[in-house]
Order: structure tokens, then C-alpha cells, then sequence
């Protein structure tokens, strides 16, 4: 904070970027919490013979938040690991991912860098049924790609080094980038997996079907157990609400800092303002004593004794008021007269 009490760039860009993201922490730690109560509420349904039953008697033939967990089972088709033999699924993810190391200017050191290069996901039909065998009734899960937890199975995974020449070597040195290698990945949800689904419940005709849910609520799809999920949403939650906790205490004290510093600085200028009033007031109280008139001092004319002409610097404020006298008679620690700072030094001053 400068001397006129108003705080530094430094302490206002600390100060906007605490609350903004205070402001942001604490969106998201509403959102999640949102998230986590409706997941906890979500009515649990079990996959047996009488789900076509609860439907029926539900409004609209639907549960709007239900949880459900099954076994994965393919409709028709499957598809097959092009790695892995014997390994089949209903979702499958090929991804590949560049991996390079970046020179970091500013510490000076080389980053591990990560970038998806290309990426294709596969899907055929699935339906979720009973770990009852003997259970006939599944539930056909639709749009899976839209679930916000859709957990794979890594089937696969290599990784292809870059081979490089001298050349490249000095060139990757020069630009500021080191390429490694490529990694080849696959995922699948498998057939027989066991997975939890939380979404919209809806009986059509003889199908039931589990749909991404209305009025903003979360889908989804995990291989975690539904307890297990919910842990996982609620760690989420209390990791915001500490993020959100920490940069707002951060900026309530930069703000406390800044209001006390502002304050202090107001307390000091009405000090000011009342010494040099007091200061003023004996001035002309002087002036009574001499039988003089205030036009008839001159300006050079030293402020306390109003005598001899003033003839000293104080420093670091600059003030021309005081003889060379006076200022030996000022009691210590030795103040300017006319704004009470500190005389650090002071510089004879000769008029020619």
C-alpha cells in the first residue's frame, strides 16, 4: 500500500483473483453438492419380475431418478477386442495419445506433455440384466456415450517409441519440443460386467429403458457399486466446498489487510489535520503576542519562532519552514512542523 493508503496493483490482483475464484470454486461446489444429494435421493430399483409392475404404477409409466444395478448383456451383436482374443464388449474406445516432453522457459526444465491425437469410440445395443440368471426382465440402456461417469476397462495398452537420428535430436533441442513416443489404447465395457446406472426410469410398451434423466440431473454409468459411487460424488463435493473455503478465507483476509491499511492511513491524516490546526491556532496566538499582522510575515519567515528567516531542508518530505535554530530546539524524535513526518536529514539552505 502506497502512502496515500490506496492499496498496489499487486494487492488488487490478488484481492479480484481470491474472489473470482471464490465465486468459481463455489459454483461448482453447488453443482456437485446438487449432484451428490439427488444421487443419494435417487429411488433404488431392483432388477427383477416386478420392475414392469413399479413402472406401471408410476406417473407416466416412469421413475424420473432411479438407480439400478445389472449385469452387461448384448442385444444382438457384440463387439470383439482387435487385440485381445476372446475378449468382447458393447463399448469400445481406441485412443491415441502423443506423448512428448516440452522445454518450460521459465523453469527451465523439460514437462511431460500428453495430447490425443485421435480417438474413436463403438457401441452396439446393450441391456442391463439381473445377476439372477433366472430372472428374465432387462432394462435397455440408451445413449451410454452421454453418462457422466462411464468407466472402461483398459483391454489394451502399448506404447511406440519415436526413433530419432542426431539430427532430430538437435532440431527437438532447438525447438523446445521432444517427441517420445505414441501410446495405443483400448477400452471396453465388457460383456458381464457388473454396472450401476442412475437415470430416468421408462416403461415403453414391454421395454424399459434407462435414459439420460430430465431438469439437469447427472447420468450415469460406472462399474462401481452404487455406495461406492456415491462416496465418490460426495469426496468430489467436500474437495470444492475446502477449495472454495480456502481462497475465500484468503480473500477476506487481503480485503481485512487492505480495509486496515485504509483505515490506519485515514486515522494518521486526521492526526495530521488536527496538529496542523492546533499548529495554526498557536501560530496566530503568536501573532497576538507580537502585535502583528498575519500579511505582514513573510513567507520566508520561519514558522515557529516567526523571527529569523528559514534556512534548513527537511528531508525525506522537502519542507522549506523552519530556522536553523529552531530546528535544534525541536524535542526528539525530530518531526517536520507542517506535516509531523520523521526529519531522516536536513540540508542548510543559503539564500543569496
Amino acid at each position: 500500500m502506497d502512502n496515500s493508503g490506496k492499496p498496489t496493483t499487486a494487492q488488487i490482483v490478488l484481492l479480484a483473483t481470491s474472489s473470482a475464484l471464490t465465486a468459481v470454486f463455489y459454483t461448482i461446489y453447488r453443482r456437485k453438492s446438487a449432484t451428490a444429494t439427488r444421487l443419494k435421493e435417487a429411488q433404488k430399483i431392483s432388477i427383477d419380475q416386478d420392475l414392469k409392475s413399479i413402472l406401471m404404477e408410476s406417473p407416466g409409466h416412469c421413475i424420473p431418478y432411479a438407480v439400478i444395478e445389472g449385469v452387461v448383456r448384448s442385444v444382438k451383436d457384440s463387439l470383439n477386442s482387435q487385440f485381445v482374443d476372446g475378449c468382447k464388449g458393447v463399448i469400445e474406445r481406441l485412443t491415441l495419445r502423443e506423448q512428448k516432453m516440452v522445454w518450460n522457459r521459465t523453469t527451465h526444465i523439460w514437462n511431460d506433455c500428453e495430447k490425443i491425437i485421435h480417438q474413436r469410440t463403438n457401441t452396439v445395443p446393450f441391456d442391463l440384466a439381473s445377476h439372477d440368471e433366472s430372472v428374465a426382465t432387462t432394462v435397455r440402456v440408451i445413449r451410454p456415450l452421454d453418462s457422466a461417469e462411464l468407466d472402461l476397462e483398459t483391454t489394451y495398452e502399448n506404447f511406440h517409441p519415436v526413433a530419432q537420428s542426431l539430427t532430430d535430436v538437435i532440431g527437438h533441442f532447438i525447438s523446445g519440443e521432444r517427441p517420445k513416443g505414441v501410446k495405443e489404447t483400448e477400452e471396453m465395457l465388457r460383456l458381464g460386467s457388473s454396472v450401476t446406472g442412475v437415470g430416468e426410469l421408462v416403461l415403453d410398451n414391454s421395454l424399459v429403458r434407462l435414459q439420460p434423466p430430465k431438469q439437469g440431473l447427472q447420468y450415469f454409468l460406472s462399474r462401481l457399486d452404487y455406495d461406492s459411487l456415491l462416496r465418490k460424488q460426495q469426496a468430489r463435493v467436500r474437495l470444492w466446498k475446502i477449495l472454495t473455503a480456502t481462497f475465500g478465507i484468503a480473500a477476506c483476509i487481503i480485503l481485512f489487510f487492505v480495509l486496515r491499511r485504509r483505515y490506519a492511513h485515514y486515522k494518521e491524516r486526521r492526526k495530521l489535520q488536527s496538529l496542523q490546526d492546533e499548529f495554526k491556532e498557536k501560530q496566530r496566538r503568536r501573532l497576538r503576542e507580537l502585535d502583528l499582522e498575519e500579511d505582514a510575515i513573510s513567507p520566508t519567515t520561519c514558522v515557529i519562532c516567526l523571527g529569523r528567516e528559514r534556512s534548513c531542508v527537511f528531508l525525506e518530505c522537502g519542507h522549506v519552514c523552519s530556522c536553523n535554530e529552531c530546528h535544534h530546539a525541536l524535542p526528539e524524535p525530530k518531526r517536520c512542523p507542517l506535516c509531523r513526518k520523521t526529519i531522516e536529514r536536513v540540508i542548510p539552505l543559503y539564500n543569496s
